[in-house]
This record gives C-alpha cells, sequence and structure tokens, in this order.
C-alpha cells in the first residue's frame, strides 16, 4: 500500500511517499478502513514541520476518514461498506477528559492516517454523517469537534447568545456554522477584505477586520450594546487572548483552543477576573462527543466549508498551502 512518511528530521522536504505493507486483516475488537482522505490541522502541521515533532519516522495526519473493509470478532457496531471517520484520542471514549498529551494521538504519538490502509481497534473510529464525501467527513475528527465541544459541550450555547470567532480556518468556519444554526448571533475577525465578504456570506452578523482595528476587543462590546461577546472561539493564544478578555461579557466564556500567535504573553488577570468569565482550555473532544456531533450534523445540515484538496502525494504542498494563511476553511487531502 502507499503511505506518507515523515522521516526524520522532520521537515516539510522529509515527507515521503512510499510503499508499505498490506496491514492485514483486522483482529478481535478491530476493523480495517480503506482510507480515502485527511485534513490539515495547526497540529499537524506542527508535528511535520518539527516544531513538535517525534523521535522517529511517523506516519502523519490525525484526522481519517474511509469505508470499513473488514471487521474482526467480537465488532458489532460497523458493518463493511459502512463509512467512518476517526477520533483524535482513540481511548478517550467518554466523560471528563482523560488525556493532556499528544501520545496516543495518531500523527503524532501513533502512526496516522496519510495511508491507503489502517487496522485499528474499532472504539478509534464514529460512524461518518450520511452522505458526506470522505474529504467532508475528514474535517470532523479535529476541527469540527473541537468547535462543537467548545461552543456545546463546555459552553452550553443558547438561541440569542453572541458569539466571537476569531479568523477563517477551520476550527473558526465551523464555529460560525454552528453557532448560526443555533440561533446566535456571531461576531467574527478577519484580516482579510475578501474573507470578510465569505464570513459575512456563512452567516456573519458582524466582522472587524483587526489588521484595520488592532483594539477590536472593545469594539465587540460597542456592537453587542456594552454587553460583550458569551462565547468567544479563541485559537490565536497569547497574542489575541487580551482582546479576547475585553471581549467576553460578564460570565462569559473563553474557549482557549489553539496558539496561532504564539504561547506567551502579557494576559489581563485582573479584568478576567472582574468580567467572572471562565477561560477554559481544551483538546478536540471524546469518542461520546463526537457521535453527538455527527448526528447534529445531520439535524442541523451544516456542512464544512472546503478550501482546495490535494492528492496525497502533494501532501507538503498542502502544508505549504496551509502555511500561506490564504485558505478558507479546512484544506484537505483525498485519494
Amino acid at each position: 500500500m502507499k503511505q506518507m512518511l515523515l522521516m526524520t528530521p522532520a521537515g516539510l522536504d522529509n515527507l515521503t511517499l512510499v510503499d508499505a505493507p498490506d496491514p492485514g486483516e483486522p483482529g478481535p475488537g478491530q476493523i480495517r478502513v480503506r482510507l480515502h482522505a485527511t485534513s490539515l490541522n495547526f497540529h499537524d502541521y506542527l508535528v511535520v514541520s518539527g516544531a513538535s515533532a517525534p523521535s522517529e519516522d511517523r506516519i502523519p495526519m490525525a484526522d481519517g476518514a474511509g469505508v470499513v473493509e473488514a471487521v474482526g470478532d467480537g465488532v458489532t457496531e460497523f458493518s463493511p461498506g459502512d463509512h467512518v471517520v476517526s477520533g483524535f484520542f482513540p481511548r478517550w471514549q467518554a466523560g471528563p477528559p482523560e488525556v493532556d498529551n499528544f501520545v496516543e494521538v495518531p500523527g503524532d504519538g501513533l502512526d496516522g492516517h496519510a495511508r491507503e490502509f489502517v487496522v485499528a481497534d474499532a472504539t478509534g473510529f464514529t460512524r461518518a454523517p450520511a452522505g458526506w464525501s470522505h474529504e467532508e467527513a475528514a474535517t470532523i475528527t479535529t476541527a469540527g469537534l473541537t468547535a462543537w465541544r467548545a461552543l456545546v459541550v463546555n459552553g452550553g450555547i443558547r438561541a440569542g447568545d453572541t458569539v466571537l470567532t476569531l479568523g477563517s480556518g477551520g476550527v473558526s468556519v465551523y464555529a460560525l456554522q454552528l453557532a448560526k444554526a443555533m440561533g446566535a448571533t456571531v461576531i467574527a475577525t478577519t484580516g482579510s477584505s475578501e474573507k470578510e465578504e465569505r464570513l459575512r456570506a456563512l452567516g456573519a452578523d458582524h466582522v472587524i477586520n483587526y489588521r484595520e482595528n488592532e483594539n477590536w476587543g472593545p469594539t465587540v462590546r460597542e456592537l453587542t450594546g456594552g454587553a460583550g461577546a458569551d462565547h468567544i472561539v479563541e485559537v490565536g493564544g497569547a497574542g489575541t487572548l487580551p482582546q479576547s478578555i475585553r471581549a467576553v461579557a460578564i460570565g462569559g466564556h473563553i474557549s482557549l483552543i489553539g496558539v496561532l500567535s504564539g504561547r506567551g504573553g502579557d494576559i489581563p488577570t485582573g479584568l478576567l477576573m472582574a468580567r467572572q468569565a471562565r477561560l477554559q482550555g481544551l483538546i478536540v473532544g471524546s469518542r461520546a462527543e463526537q457521535e453527538d456531533f455527527v448526528r447534529a450534523l445531520e439535524a442541523t445540515g451544516v456542512r464544512p466549508v472546503l478550501d482546495r484538496s490535494f492528492p496525497l502525494e502533494e501532501l507538503a504542498e498542502a502544508f505549504r498551502h496551509q502555511e500561506s494563511g490564504t485558505h478558507f476553511g479546512k484544506i484537505t487531502v483525498g485519494w
């Protein structure tokens, strides 16, 4: 079978398409999946670029979508022909968070899904939404579930709430779509006038250009009549968190899910305390939460926004496209 291998030392130039032995038939509790697609996330980029690299050669990519070809003894949830999508934390099945590292995350601590076939525990997958393409389904594992957990599982979003999203990457676009589907008002930020129009077309009620308005936190409060945003999907990290704290409503919720602007900086903790807001870090979610998310996607009709698709042999080029920052929504790889 074909698979993409990240050779050591890590780096985009060391992504190599190789021939590998077929993984064989599934054992007890396992399924064999013919993979067809993956999607790019910032976490994957950290791995392949060398910023957070494994110490040995690794098959990259956390997200994987495909078709079940065979099931092992004891597997009753799936049958051959079922369309499935991988989970980010294969062993976190349900309940409160159980992990604080990436040791068992495919594409990081374990081999990932940039390959034609995989044999793995059935509990590491959920069904994909009915009628979705494999590339659409591959956006669920990381970006989609992160947005769902931020707004629904942890945030408890309600109709009439105000949601602030930052930028136009996969998590932020998913969050915008989910928030609108649930009756929320959405304020989005962007640094591009072209992307501003696309965010409005997706339903954003207000868009702030952060290149023209670096002090956008108070602007969010102005747009909400002084109340602030009930939910903030904070993907920037330390560089944008001070503005998010200025933007949050009293008793509001900030989901800290990214470090796009860096890992350290000055944070106005006094203002956070005064606002009595909840700042919660999170990393994706459990299998049970992914199953709930899939049901919600089917019920609401929300579908991911896909940017560009690349073939597996051009995975490095896909990451260079991600590096450019010109994408809107999810970059996918299909084969």
